[in-house]
């Protein structure tokens, strides 16, 4: 079932995990753009959802944490030697008495409110579900190959059957027809079998430090995707359509891609701030 629109109280809690260190591009928390660090950006889109009542930068870095509280949001100090965006979520949650938590991505400064929402929603609406997480169609055939793009498929419930980097199956039919991945179209699924993974999650917390106390499976420490270890115990996740696509802000190219559309919108509206909202 797809969610337009949150009819419930506001009863999530959005964390957003931030670190200064970044292998690839270094103090990305607080680069600007538009004239607000990243994360700040992080933090409005995730207040603009319907159903979050609080919204936290969880992180161990006072820099961070005092540009988050001088533009109005709050901020939580954590421990520095978690492994983890999801243990340092994880600690939050210890803290707080809230059903539903939200790991909400802090190098995404373009996600939907509604695609929030409907992640929400749709752990609500699956009581038998621990976790909840979303989905894009892959458009580019390159995506299917590339192993910095997760693959997720899902069953006809919508529940999820299996994360990958490397896709197994591989789709030999579509390339003895058509000659190579990129001359592939998506039919029949024979292509585009399985959705582009995007790493929004909603749990229910007594799950959540559960989850955190787990050791590694072995297809975990495969992949280095940590879903896996939930998937390996038996869990339940629901995959939902995300509103629309996201950027996750990565290398400098990425930033440069945020900021033009950042620029671009403003040019257009003067309102930077309203961005694939979900409104």
């Amino acid at each position: 079932m797809i969610h337009t629109g949150f009819k419930s109280p506001k009863i999530a809690v959005a964390v957003i995990p931030a670190r200064y260190s970044s292998t690839r591009l270094p103090g990305k928390a607080l680069l600007p753009v538009a004239g607000k660090p990243l994360i700040v950006w992080v933090a409005e889109r995730a207040a603009s959802a319907s159903s979050i009542s609080r919204v936290i930068v969880a992180t161990d870095d006072a820099r961070i944490s005092d540009a988050v509280t001088q533009a109005g949001f709050e901020a939580m100090m954590t421990r520095a030697d978690h492994q983890s965006g999801t243990d340092r979520v994880a600690e939050v949650a210890s803290r707080l008495d809230a059903e539903i938590m939200v790991n909400v991505q802090g190098d995404e400064p373009l996600i939907a409110a509604a695609t929030i929402d409907r992640a929400v929603s749709a752990l609500i609406d699956e009581p038998a579900a621990q976790m909840s997480t979303t989905s894009e169609e892959i458009m580019d055939p390159a995506d299917f190959t590339n192993p910095s793009v997760v693959k997720v498929s899902v069953d006809s419930d919508g529940n999820a059957v299996s994360f990958t980097r490397n896709p197994n199956p591989f789709p030999n039919q579509a390339v003895a027809k058509h000659g190579s991945l990129e001359s592939s179209p998506g039919e029949s699924g024979l292509l585009f079998s399985f959705r582009k993974h995007t790493g929004l999650y909603v749990y229910r917390r007594d799950f959540l430090l559960e989850f955190a106390k787990w050791p590694q499976s072995e297809s975990e420490k495969a992949q280095s995707l940590e879903q896996l270890r939930a998937l390996d115990r038996g869990v339940r996740i629901k995959v939902v359509e995300a509103e629309s696509p996201s950027i996750g802000v990565d290398t400098a190219e990425d930033l440069e891609r945020v900021r033009a559309i950042m620029s671009e919108h403003a040019c257009g509206s003067g309102r930077a701030g309203v961005l694939n909202a979900g409104e």
